[in-house]
């Protein structure tokens, strides 16, 4: 994996960042998108509910076919805009089954870090993020 993205970078790219969309909640994915949703939270200043996916372990090898809902859905979406946050998006596997799960929503949008999203920071080769430890 190469060098890891250092704080100021991220926070800095994150309060350029422009958003199309007025939200109403924030969803994290649940490990990996938490540290990035809370940040979002402070400049978005919208409320962040957690899903709980899981589908590749800490080296990024997936431990299951598909993606899979560890905890039930404690929150609702019905007519919201929703900001989806991931940390990392490869194959969009993760990020495609919790789209699925908000289907109630009025809007999606997705953000990562690192990948192919609506909203992403950078679309780079695999790097490791300042708050993995």
């Amino acid at each position: 994996m190469a060098d890891a993205k250092s704080w100021d970078d991220i926070q800095s790219r994150m309060k350029a960042m422009v958003f199309n969309e007025l939200f109403d909640m924030i969803v994290a994915i649940a490990n990996g998108g938490i540290i990035p949703a809370a940040m979002l939270n402070q400049r978005l200043q919208v409320p962040v509910e957690l899903l709980k996916i899981n589908y590749r372990d800490s080296k990024q090898k997936p431990i299951y076919g598909s993606p899979q809902l560890l905890d039930e859905i404690n929150f609702d979406v019905k007519n919201k805009k929703v900001l989806l946050v991931e940390d990392r998006v490869k194959t969009g596997a993760t990020v495609n089954y919790a789209k699925e799960l908000l289907k109630d929503a009025a809007l999606v949008r997705t953000f990562a870090v690192n990948g192919s999203a609506d909203y992403a920071l950078y679309n780079e080769a695999c790097f490791s993020f300042p708050w993995i430890l």
